[in-house]
């Protein structure tokens, strides 16, 4: 039963890797293009946000909790408790800045979130310096990101296959 998690796991982050290419293709127009790889980059976060989801409700599996489906970190360690070592693992990671954990958690609130508005230069204000703020949303990142959550979750399909 929880191999069928892994694999829907898997298969959401394979699809978030095939957007995060299709950003980085070079053949469309320049305004075009943008839009195609703002929503590739968005489609991708989408993803891996549902794919971690999906990781709270396979390890709710792994452990009998055949009915449940977590929505959160804290859902989880409130079925399971925070003896487990998965849920350990993950809270851990929760709390460590630059983890994959944490930086899902800064890319779904920055993209439930409209954009900040932008200052517009004015006559007194001739010096504007333009940096978005926010987590890394670059392919290289997100690559990162991807590769991190699918060996967490292969790790534990593994571990849990051996029993």
């Amino acid at each position: 039963m929880a191999s069928q998690w892994h694999s829907l796991v898997s298969q959401k982050l394979f699809m978030a890797r095939t957007l995060l290419q299709q950003a980085d293709s070079d053949t469309e127009a320049d305004s075009y293009r943008t839009l195609q790889r703002e929503a590739a980059i968005q489609g991708a976060v989408e993803l891996a946000l549902r794919a971690r989801k999906l990781l709270l409700v396979m390890i709710a599996r792994l452990y009998q909790q055949k009915n449940e489906e977590p929505e959160s970190l804290t859902a989880l360690s409130a079925l399971l408790g925070t003896e487990l070592p998965e849920v350990n693992e993950l809270l851990a990671l929760a709390h460590l800045p630059g983890s994959w954990w944490n930086l899902l958690d800064q890319l779904e609130t920055s993209q439930s979130k409209p954009p900040a508005a932008r200052k517009t230069v004015s006559a007194e204000n001739i010096i504007a310096i333009s940096a978005e703020s926010g987590p890394d949303r670059s392919t290289p990142a997100l690559n990162k990101l991807l590769d991190a959550l699918k060996q967490f979750a292969d790790t534990l399909e593994d571990r849990h296959s051996e029993w």
